[in-house]
Formats: C-alpha cells, structure tokens, sequence
C-alpha cells in the first residue's frame, strides 16, 4: 500500500478505541491530589504503575482532563498485544502525535514521529495506557526513544501493571521521573466514603426511597478490609446494593487479594436476569464489544439494547469509543470483571468455548478481517478452521512480511495438524527463519518431512530453504552448494520462496566475489517479485549493499530507504521481516553524520537483528550502536554494546561475531590512547582460519573492518608507521581491482594518517585532500571522521593549505563547489583546530602547573570513559564542577580535547 494510501475503515474504527481514553462515568472520585503533583511538575516521565483494579486508567483520564483545562496539547493510545507489531505501533504513534497539533503531517517512518515529538515547541503530553502488553524490544526501544529526546515542554505519561524496561534508573537519578504506585493509588477513607456515595446516588432503583447511608463504622471496615483497592471496593459497592448494610456482610468480608474479587464478581452475576448473564458470559471473549459482533455470540436478545442497560447501570462495561454526537459505539469490561467472566465460561461451559469462538472467528470473517478471525479460532481451539482461514490468507501475509504474526499462530497449531497442510507447513518454516532464527528454522525443517515429501512442489520449495539457512549461520560456501542444486529445481510453485531463493543466492555470490552473475540473480529477483512486499525489500537491500561497497553511496542510501518503507506502508499489514533492510539503511544514515536518526533506526532494527541471528548485521548494529555512544561521550554504553555483541557470538556459536567485538574494542581503546590495550584485544581477535575466510569473501559487515586494516591502524597510531604504508598499499590494490571502491577509500585514509605519521606532510596532506574530493561526491563523513582527532588534524591541515593564495591546490577549491562545501561541513564536526601538541606525537614536557590529586581523578575517570555526568556522581560534585575540572586539566596540560589531554597524562605517567 502506497504511502498516502488512507488507513481502510475498519482499522480507523480501531485507531478510534485505542485514541481516546475511557469516557467519564458520574462514580469516578476525583484524585486531585495525583492530578496537581503532576499538573506541575516539569520531569519527561509519569510512570502510573499498580496491579489491575487500582484505578491507572481513571487517574490519568482525570490528569489529562486538567492538562486539557490548562491549554496543554494531549494525545491518548490504549495499547493491546498487537502493537508488539511495530509497524502497526508506529501507525497508531503517528496518529496520535497528530492530535497533538504538530504543524506537519507525521509519516509512519520509525523516526518520524519521534523527530516530530522531539521538535514541537509547545507543551504537550502523550499517554500510553496498558504498557504492561509491550514486550517487543523494537517497541520498548522506540518508547525509550520518545522519553530520551522529548523538548523541554513534552511529557509522557504511562499506565503498566509492570516495570516497563525503559531505563528508569537514569531517569529518576535525574529528576527526569514521578512515580504514582499502588500505595498512592489506593483509596484513602474519604475517596472511599465518596465512591460509595457516589454509587448509591447513580444506582437504578425500583422505588424512588433513596439508599440508606453506611455507618462510619462500616465504612471504616470496608476500607481497613479492601485495603483502599478501588476493584475491590466497586464490587463489594455492587454487593452491598442487594444485600443492604444489616445483613452482616461487611463483617463476612474480606477484600484483600483476587479470591476476593472473584467471589464479588460472582456474587453480582448470580443477581443477573438469565439473558443479562448469558450474554455476558457469551461475550466475555471479545476484547471489545459493539452491538454487531455481540449478536453474533449473543443471537437470542437485542445486545445493543442490552449494552445500554448494561452502561446506563454502570456495572460491567467501560466505553471506549463513541461517534462525532457523543454516543458510544463500544465499550470494554472492567478488566477484573471480563477476567472472572471468561473464568466462569470455561468452568461453566466448557463446551461452548469452541462455538463462541468460531461464531467470533466467522463475523470478523465476514466483515474482512482474517487477523482476528484467525486469532478466535486459534484461541477457541478450533485449529482446523483457523488452518483453513490460514490456507487462504497465510501466503499474503508471508510476502507482507508479517512474520512474527505468523509465527505466533503457527506456534499454537498442533505440529500433527500442521503436517496435514504441507504448504501451511514451509510458510511456517519460513516465518521460523525470520523471527527465531535459522538454527530453529533449520530443526524444524528436518524434524518435518518436507525435504522428502512425496508432492514434488513441497519437496522443492523445502530445499529452496537450505541456502538461505546456511548463509545466516556463516556457511557460505556449503549456502552456495546447495543453493546451486536447489536453483536447478525452480520453478517449485511458491513464488514467495523462489524470491528469496533469487535474492539469497545473489548475496551468496557476492560475498564469494562472482558480483557479475549476483546481479544476473538480483534482476531475476526483481523480475519475478511480484506483489510480495518482503520480497522487494530484500532485492532493493542487496542492491542497496551492492552500490554501497562498490561506493555509491547516495543511490545506497535511496535503496535502501526504499526498501525500509515498503515494509512500513500506512496499514497493519506490514510487521517485522525487515532488519535486513532497516540494519543497512542505518549505516548508509550513519556514514552521513546523521546519528540521532541513525540511533533512532538502530532502537528498532537491532533487536530483530538480534533475534533472527543475522552475523552481520549482527557486527554492524552493535558496533554502530557503540560508535554513536563513544560519540556522545557515554563510553559505559559504547563497552556494553560490544560487550552484548561478544556474548551473542558465544551463544551463538558464531565465531565471526565475536572477534567483530574484539576488533571494534580494539578501535576504541587506540582511540582512548590504550596502546597496550588495544594491542592486546587485537591479538585476541587474530583467528587465522577466520581472516583467511574473510580475505577470500565479501562480508558485508568486514568491508572497512577487517584484521589486516586494524593492525596497520594500530601501527600508525602506535607502532611502525612507515611498515604500515606497505601493507596499506597492497590492500589498497587489491581493493581497487575488486571494485571495492568503499575499502579503497577507508584505506586511503589510513594511508594519508600513515605519512602524516611518518613525517611527510606534504604528501599525507595530498593524499587527504584527494580522499575529500572522491567522499564529497557522495557524502562520505563516519568513513573519515571514524578515525579519530589524528584524522581531524590531517583535514584542517589541509584546509589551511586551501585558503592560502599561492600553490596550485587552491584553484580547486574554487573549482569544486561541491568540495568547498563539504569541507565547510566537516570542519564545523570537527571544531576548531588542535594545539600545537600533533595528535600523532604528544608532548613529553612536564606541566607547567601540577595537577591537584582531584583533577588526577577525574583523568582517571575520563580514561576509563566516565561521561561528566557520571563522573560528577562518583566524585559527589556537580556536573557543572566536573566541567571546570576538565577546563582546568585541558590548560595546564596544554590540551583541546578530552583524548588529548588523557594521551598526554599517560605519556607523562600521570595516569595509566
């Protein structure tokens, strides 16, 4: 679906019941004092966290109340199971931020609406109801995300039954936090005594006598015995309106745990007319209810009028939708209730589970909207029909891309049914691959008699799995092998599989070197795609991959967010399936200097990268993700993500993963001026098998690192420069005479470092200003500035030989607008030049003024990659104080940066 396309009817008719908060009922009590702490406060993040039936959602339907009073923009999002799917979170977040009042309309990209929050100016806050149902770490990334780059004025509030991961210790050692718990939560007395005037006051009567009042006494056991639990005293409000105050029943209760809850909600049932109980036992399955869905279950009585009486009564039902007049068109049970309800229908009627599923399954069916139907009948039991509704659907759904959707089902489907739908079985296999990896993908498929089957187009579309499984698990040259004989069996009548088996031979070939007969396979791919959205992003991500070794970036980068944005088109219908383009298109954002957006893409794509076991893009997204965390001074979080890439590579028996940490370590700690350190992780990461694989193969994850680059880098920086010139130039020929046109540039950095190293300016400033000239035309920044303040040196020095009038490169400079240009905009990254002190070689004089044993501890600190704020809370200072610290060391030291000043202490024997 085009990106303008319009959201089809029945999902508008969803967004409305998760965009507006439960309608106010005249028995909520207000809780004013929850309402003002938060009406003033400036933190980013309100956390309403407290067991169900406390009351979240009440208060902070009030909060949102007050803030509207004030003129503070809101917006409201009911979240449900399904917004583990990110796309359809990302539709629902971007409408959302729309009824903020953003002044441009909001994509469903997965930065945009988080870049739309990030710059609006005026106050706003978003609420996030129901968070405890987030689970996907792509999800809780984007959230993290939102509360990480909110404006001054900006303010999440968010409702969970659990302690959602969205790193609240930083928040709260910042102020940044309120936190409204149960204890705050729980009814006082007097909120007690309110509710239950309130109830009596709106309770149908059949007289016209008013209720009689409860006694202090009572009142005060009620609320000792509930414990100030709103659920609980509501149902025992219900109770107390049959039974009356004289009956014992308060001293018969107790109110402190969900026994407590059930036998209320049981209590208020067994008072139900027949038809009132039966239809809310038939209806207890459905997560919202509208009269048409409710008459399908319900037929014997009129539901909607029973939804009214059952609302005007306020008992059971919350409203959470309504049209432009008012008028409510669905509603939802009370959470506790609807639990007991669908308790009671399996103990009671065990054997109409299966029918009210099927009849729930068949009317969403029958209005176009398989999703549920398959998810009613799954849920009934009724496995042979969600097979046959899967028979019809499950193949679009597969070249959507909807892979964790499918897997889901397919995981609750007994195998020996599955096996009687051969078919059903590969797409099962597939989603397998896409979602849990291929080590699972690959049990199943020999566990499953598909390779063998006696139907020929099975048989063949099993084996186009093979390749593609053994690519992932870093066996290419067996991938090649068999994916040679399974080429030989096309076509197999699975247009889905073909495609892939197209696209993963095209990479396969790549990484072996044999580019002219990938491309051959990418153009078949392309040709015989289809309508299949998964199939599409994986042709434009090879071709993007292709173009970004051989060095275009800008047509890459155009790929590669074409091949993002088909997979996350304005609908539901487009879910996970695509961290091999989104891991890529992060790279080509990062390479450009964009590294709040690229960090944005990487809180979505790298956990599903995690999770399907891609090596690299595996190496890719850690190591980015600790670059732009070494960027932003947070080392701790640079370590931490190449110590979580080293892990994965152990757990999962990928040796490649783990010396891509190793390396990537390496790199970090040249760049603190760990020699000795840095030398050591290399040493770690020398696996001669390895490397002599990865020389004869075109990873995409090695192109610019790989062992040979890393020890010449080290060399330069620490070492023997001028041996390291030699070997830079042979892979520097090699380089070139693959077309591997990336490398080569990289590697001309290096060398231009190498002779600045060596001695001779001259030349490293000629080799430099000829690198710049090649990386201006496509935009190449990270490739350069990567290498750290040594690099940095090397530009300014060749910007100072620009802006002279005499010698013959300055006329290129004027000749070059496009040059000028980017070489304006590197040296604005870069700041202003060093000190006198060269990069390549610190000074070894003494200081002039020593440094105070405070200020050699916050070296220390510095070294070991504390970021200011961390510092000052080891130092039990202030933040402010650390920075005048570092003003202080950077000028007795003679230093205009942090890795100077911690290079010169180390050379000085100040620190280690």
């Amino acid at each position: 679906m085009p990106a303008s396309a319009p959201v089809p009817p029945s999902s508008l008719r969803i967004l409305e019941t998760k965009l507006n908060p439960p309608a106010f009922v005249a028995t909520q009590v207000p809780r004013t004092a929850i309402s003002e702490e938060i009406a003033a406060a400036t933190v980013k993040l309100v956390l309403v966290r407290a067991p169900a039936g406390f009351g979240k959602t009440t208060a902070m339907a009030q909060i949102r109340e007050r803030m509207d009073a004030q003129g503070i923009a809101t917006a409201w999002l009911t979240l449900d199971r399904a917004d583990n799917d990110v796309s359809r979170f990302l539709n629902c977040l971007a409408e959302a931020v729309q009824r903020i009042g953003v002044d441009e309309p909001v994509s469903h990209a997965p930065f945009d609406a988080v870049a739309a929050l990030a710059a609006h100016d005026s106050p706003f806050t978003l609420f996030l109801d129901d968070f405890e149902v987030v689970q996907e770490p792509a999800v809780l990334g984007l959230v993290r995300e939102l509360v990480e780059h909110l404006p001054r004025r900006g303010q999440i509030v968010i409702g969970s039954r659990s302690l959602p991961d969205l790193g609240l210790g930083r928040l709260r050692a910042r102020g940044q936090l309120i936190e409204i718990d149960t204890d705050r939560l729980r009814f006082s007395l007097e909120e007690t005594s309110a509710f239950i005037g309130l109830r009596q006051a709106h309770a149908p009567h059949a007289t016209a006598q008013p209720p009689q009042a409860l006694p202090a006494d009572l009142l005060s056991q009620l609320h000792r015995k509930t414990e100030g639990w709103v659920a609980a005293i509501w149902l025992a409000s219900m109770a107390l309106e049959r039974h009356g105050i004289e009956t014992g029943f308060i001293e018969r209760f107790s109110g402190s745990d969900r026994a407590v809850a059930d036998y209320l909600a049981e209590d208020v049932l067994a008072h139900q007319p027949p038809e009132i109980r039966d239809f809310l036992l038939r209806t207890s399955i459905l997560r919202q209810l509208d009269a048409s869905v409710c008459q399908a279950l319900s037929p014997r009585g009129d539901s909607a009028v029973i939804l009214e009486q059952l609302a005007a009564a306020n008992l059971f039902l919350t409203p959470v939708s309504g049209d432009a007049g008012g008028e409510v068109r669905a509603w939802r049970y009370h959470s506790l209730f609807a639990d007991f309800l669908r308790a009671q229908l399996a103990r009671e009627r065990p054997d109409e589970l299966a029918r009210l599923h099927l009849a729930a399954s068949g009317w969403y069916e029958s209005h176009g909207r398989p999703v549920p139907a398959i998810d009613h009948a799954i849920e009934g039991g009724d496995h042979p029909h969600a097979l046959t509704l899967l028979d019809s659907y499950a193949e679009q759904f597969l070249e959507q891309g909807r892979m964790r959707m499918l897997a889901r089902w397919f995981s609750a489907i007994p195998e020996h049914q599955l096996r009687e739908h051969p078919f059903l079985q590969l797409i099962a296999l597939w989603a397998t691959c896409f979602t849990h990896g291929p080590w699972d993908a690959m049990r199943l498929l020999e566990q499953s008699g598909c390779l063998d089957s006696p139907i020929p187009e099975v048989r063949a579309n099993a084996h186009t799995l093979i390749p593609l499984l053994l690519a992932m698990e870093d066996q290419h040259d067996a991938a090649y092998e068999a994916g040679r004989e399974s080429l030989a069996r096309l076509p197999t009548g699975l247009a889905f599989a073909e495609g892939v088996l197209l696209n993963a031979m095209a990479h396969i070939l790549a990484v072996r070197g044999d580019q002219r007969e990938a491309q051959r396979l990418l153009e078949a791919a392309r040709r015989e795609q289809g309508n299949s959205t998964f199939n599409r992003m994986y042709t434009e991500s090879l071709a993007g991959l292709f173009d970004l070794t051989e060095g275009r970036l800008r047509q890459a980068t155009a790929r590669l967010r074409m091949a993002v944005d088909s997979t996350h088109a304005v609908s539901y219908n487009h879910s996970h399936g695509n961290a091999w383009a989104g891991v890529l298109y992060a790279g080509a954002v990062y390479e450009t200097n964009q590294l709040l957006q690229a960090e944005h893409l990487l809180n979505v794509y790298l956990p599903l990268a995690r999770d399907v076991g891609l090596p690299d893009h595996m190496i890719l997204s850690h190591v980015m993700r600790s670059r732009i965390a070494f960027h932003a001074g947070d080392i701790d979080a640079a370590f931490q993500s190449l110590t979580e890439l080293e892990y994965l590579g152990h757990h999962r028996q990928l040796p490649r993963v783990v010396a891509g940490a190793k390396l990537e370590r390496a790199h970090m700690l040249l760049l603190q001026g760990n020699g000795p350190a840095s030398r050591d992780e290399l040493q770690r990461a020398d696996d001669p098998e390895l490397w002599e694989r990865e020389r004869r193969q075109r990873l995409p994850a090695h192109d610019l690192d790989y062992l040979a680059l890393a020890k010449a880098r080290w060399d330069i920086a620490f070492g023997d420069a001028r041996a390291a010139l030699a070997v830079l130039d042979a892979e520097l020929h090699a380089a070139v005479a693959a077309n591997r046109n990336r490398r080569a540039l990289k590697l001309r950095v290096l060398r231009a470092l190498a002779l600045q190293r060596a001695g001779d300016l001259a030349t490293a400033i000629e080799e430099i200003g000829a690198v710049l000239q090649t990386a201006s035309q496509e935009g190449f920044v990270r490739l350069i500035l990567d290498e750290g303040p040594a690099v940095g040196t090397l530009v300014h020095r060749y910007a100072a030989a620009m802006q002279q009038e005499a010698g013959a490169v300055a006329p290129v400079l004027r000749s070059d607008p496009i040059l000028a240009d980017y070489l304006q905009r590197l040296l604005q990254v870069l700041g202003p030049p060093p000190s006198a002190i060269d990069a390549e070689a610190p000074s070894g004089d003494a200081t002039k003024e020593p440094l105070t044993r405070k200020e050699i501890r916050v070296l220390q600190l510095l070294a070991e990659g504390y970021s200011n704020n961390a510092m000052g809370e080891k130092l039990f200072v202030s933040e402010s104080t650390v920075r005048t610290h570092l003003r202080n060391i950077n000028m007795k030291l003679g230093a205009k940066r942090r890795t100077e000043a911690v290079a010169i202490a180390r050379k000085l024997g100040v620190i280690r």
